[in-house]
């Protein structure tokens, strides 16, 4: 697909097909995400992608059954979860370098959509999942003291895709100069 195509044409997939994901294009995913940006290169994710059956299925179980990707969540191939190390990404010599502290969300952020777009231009569809028991996926997934879990993305081919919802025009959202200017 063309890249502006990409961006178009994405959406949330949360039915999915239990079809499995091809290694070659898992590993054009995680390619994505290798060539983030993030702050001063530190590429503080860890991505952990899981095809075990009983693991996807406690990871399901962390989130809310009124979460619109819990089915998703049960149904796709693979589960990516982002992983993010603390401390590091918007630090200088072990201090934040600005008021926002830990950059890790930004950065984390980049990473994750490049994984969904790379999979949207491979057909795959994925959903971006965030409200979910962390702490919980964290012992589940062994996560390790000083990185926290931020987000999990079910990855599956899709069984329906949405239309596009409303998109502000662009005129709405940018401002010249100064914030409330429309006029350059």
């Amino acid at each position: 697909m063309e890249f502006f195509e990409v961006i178009r044409t994405r959406r949330s997939v949360r039915k999915m097909k239990p079809d499995p994901i091809p290694e070659e294009a898992l590993r054009r995913i995680l390619e994505a995400v290798k060539w983030a940006p993030s702050w001063a290169n530190t590429q503080c994710w860890e991505i952990i992608v899981v095809t075990d059956e009983e693991v996807k299925k406690k990871l399901q179980e962390t989130l809310p059954p009124r979460n619109p990707a819990y089915e998703a969540c049960g149904v796709a191939p693979v589960l990516l979860v982002g992983v993010a190390k603390r401390n590091i990404s918007g630090f200088y010599k072990g201090q934040a370098t600005t008021d926002k502290g830990d950059w890790y969300m930004f950065d984390m952020g980049i990473a994750l959509e490049h994984a969904v777009l790379a999979a949207w231009d491979l057909g795959i569809g994925s959903v971006h999942v965030g409200l979910f028991d962390h702490k919980r996926a964290a012992e589940i997934l062994d996560v390790p003291e000083g990185y926290e879990v931020v987000e999990i993305i079910p990855l599956g081919y899709p069984e329906v895709v949405l239309p596009a919802p409303k998109r502000r025009e662009i005129e709405e959202f940018t401002h010249f100069n100064k914030f409330g200017r429309k006029e350059r």
